[in-house]
C-alpha cells in the first residue's frame, strides 16, 4: 500500500468539474478526496472567476450559488500558488507544443514545480494539455 501523499496541480478544467457537473464531475471528486496537497495557481483561479462572474451575470446561477462558489474557491482545502514559470521555459515549450495560452502557462508552472515535487501530477481534462503534459514525463491524474 502506498502511504505517499499526493501532490496534484488542477488546471482550470479540473477545477471547472470539481464545481459544475460536467462528464468528469465525477472523477474530479474523487480527486479532491485524494489524501496530500491540491495546488491551486492565480491562473487556475483567475479563470474559474471569470466563468463564475459570466454565469451570475447572465443569470444562469443565482447570486447565492455564484458567492457560495467564490468562497468554496477562496476557502477549500487547496494550496494557492503565486508563481510564474520562467520566459525560457515557456518559449522552449512554445516551440515543442501547440498549444492556447494558458495551457503552455499551466505546463510550463507544472515542469516547474516537478522539480521540487517530484511526485507532481497534474489533474487536467483538456486534451491537448494531457498530451503535452505527458510528452513532458509529467504524471497524469486521469487519461483524458
Amino acid at each position: 500500500m502506498n502511504d505517499q501523499l499526493a501532490v496534484i496541480y488542477w488546471d482550470s478544467t479540473a477545477m471547472l468539474s470539481y464545481l459544475f457537473k460536467d462528464k468528469y464531475s465525477d472523477i474530479a471528486l474523487e480527486k479532491s478526496r485524494q489524501k496530500g496537497v491540491h495546488l491551486l495557481t492565480t491562473l487556475t483561479i483567475a479563470e474559474v472567476f471569470t466563468v463564475i462572474s459570466r454565469i451570475q451575470r447572465e443569470q444562469v446561477v443565482p447570486d447565492l450559488l455564484a458567492r457560495s462558489l467564490f468562497d468554496m474557491l477562496e476557502h477549500g482545502p487547496w494550496s494557492r500558488l503565486n508563481i510564474v514559470p520562467d520566459t525560457m521555459s515557456l518559449r522552449e515549450l512554445a516551440v515543442k507544443w501547440p498549444l492556447r495560452g494558458t495551457s503552455l502557462w499551466h505546463l510550463a508552472t507544472a515542469k516547474t514545480l516537478q522539480k521540487e515535487f517530484p511526485e507532481l501530477m497534474i489533474l487536467t481534462f483538456d486534451w491537448e494539455l494531457a498530451q503535452a503534459s505527458k510528452g513532458e514525463e509529467l504524471k497524469l491524474c486521469v487519461t483524458v
